[in-house]
């Protein structure tokens, strides 16, 4: 569906459980609403995982439940 997203102008975040660790995920919020890039914090100019919404909502819940 998405083979080339451009993420140069991208504002990355990391989880405000991450404090100021180094082995974190960041995600970036995309214009399209239907997915969410994320990409390794050690590695910022390598390549980024994009997810549909639904599947990373379905991460996120099993997250918090302690799955």
């Amino acid at each position: 569906m998405y083979d080339f997203l451009d993420l140069t102008s991208a504002q990355w975040r990391k989880s405000s459980y991450s404090h100021t660790g180094t082995d974190c995920v960041e995600v970036a919020n995309h214009p399209s609403p239907a997915v969410v890039p994320v990409r390794d914090s050690k590695n910022p100019h390598g390549p980024a995982l994009i997810f549909t919404a639904p599947a990373w909502s379905s991460f996120i819940v099993g997250l918090k439940a302690g799955i």
